[in-house]
């Protein structure tokens, strides 16, 4: 079976968007600042990001694919652009049927509507024995957490405080998580946990 990943960036007051998001700024206020390490030190975060973007397939909360809620608006997909980040199956969690929408690169956007569970089947069922990874937002994180469906947790703590926005682990019970590798440079610190 494939093993489950999370890979997600926070601040070290533990959220992973701020307040506010909106089509402008969909990471909410000051968001942006918890990725500054991706594009301003790539070359010092490489495997970080290989480690993000090699998985066979990729799950994500309605939150994280757009700002429009309710009945889709068809002229939307997404936020990347025409040539996505995941080059790979992307299944989105949401109570609104669509149809999949498939982008350059090989992103296909996949709608689910059966909840969690049913999308990480499909996303086994596309991964092969390659890696899922839950993308996010915190909402979809948590979800899965909750039911012990993350294998690996990788955090990139931004050194920033966002002061509110969307809260990593609200609701979440203890884990037990096992802390394997801690990484970093000045702009992240990288922790990696595995599940007992």
């Amino acid at each position: 079976m494939s093993k489950v990943t999370c890979d997600i960036a926070m601040s070290v007051d533990g959220f992973v968007a701020g307040p506010a998001q909106s089509l402008d700024t969909p990471l909410g206020e000051n968001g942006e600042l918890l990725h500054r390490w991706m594009f301003e030190q790539a070359e010092a975060n490489t495997a970080e990001i290989e480690a993000i973007t090699e998985a066979g397939a990729y799950i994500m909360g309605r939150n994280m694919f757009g700002p429009v809620r309710g009945d889709w608006d068809q002229d939307w997909n997404g936020w990347w652009g025409e040539n996505p980040p995941y080059h790979a199956p992307v299944f989105v969690l949401t109570h609104h049927s669509r149809e999949p929408v498939t982008m350059e690169g090989g992103t296909v956007f996949n709608f689910v509507t059966g909840g969690i569970t049913e999308a990480m089947d499909l996303a086994r069922a596309a991964a092969g024995d390659r890696t899922v990874s839950v993308a996010g937002g915190a909402s979809t994180v948590n979800q899965y957490l909750s039911a012990g469906l993350i294998d690996e947790l990788r955090l990139h703590i931004a050194p920033v405080l966002l002061g509110a926005g969307e809260r990593l682990f609200a609701g979440v019970a203890d884990l037990g998580l096992q802390p394997v590798r801690t990484t970093g440079t000045d702009m992240v610190t990288h922790v990696t946990y595995r599940k007992p």
